[in-house]
């Protein structure tokens, strides 16, 4: 039995000539060059990154410290307000205190009575201050 090949020969390339050579290696040249220039682009953008790396690092760290500054004067502003609020607030509770115990033991209202006296009138009619001595203890003697 013989074997026959459905599969046909493969084509031999032609053998190179000078022709075909020439343009490979101006090509091989010029990948090279290529090449080349695209190696020296690439470092300078690493370096272009590099720089803008270390400005954006010096940036941050600035305004970090900037910030912290501001926020160091700003706590021992907030500070100073509670403190001055809790005055107010102390104040505040020593005045409605003390209104409380004028109430207590009879006595109108400092501004009221003022406001009465400045007045003459309370409901259409005339009113006169008469003010009673008071004691250490804060009670009226008669």
């Amino acid at each position: 039995m013989a074997s026959s090949d459905s599969t046909p020969p493969l084509p031999v390339a032609p053998p190179p000539n000078k022709e075909n050579i020439t343009p490979v290696g101006s090509k091989i040249a010029e990948l090279k060059e290529s090449r080349t220039e695209l190696l020296n682009r690439i470092q300078g953008l690493k370096q272009d990154l590099k720089n803008w790396r270390s400005k954006l690092d010096t940036q941050v760290k600035f305004y970090r410290d900037e910030l912290t500054e501001l926020k160091k004067t700003l706590n021992v502003e907030v500070e100073q307000l509670r403190t001055e609020f809790q005055e107010l607030r102390n104040t505040l509770h020593q005045q409605q205190d003390v209104t409380a115990s004028l109430r207590n033991l009879g006595l109108q209202d400092v501004s009221e009575g003022a406001k009465e006296a400045e007045d003459g009138k309370v409901e259409g009619k005339d009113v006169e201050m008469h003010t009673l001595p008071i004691n250490e203890n804060g009670k009226e003697v008669n």
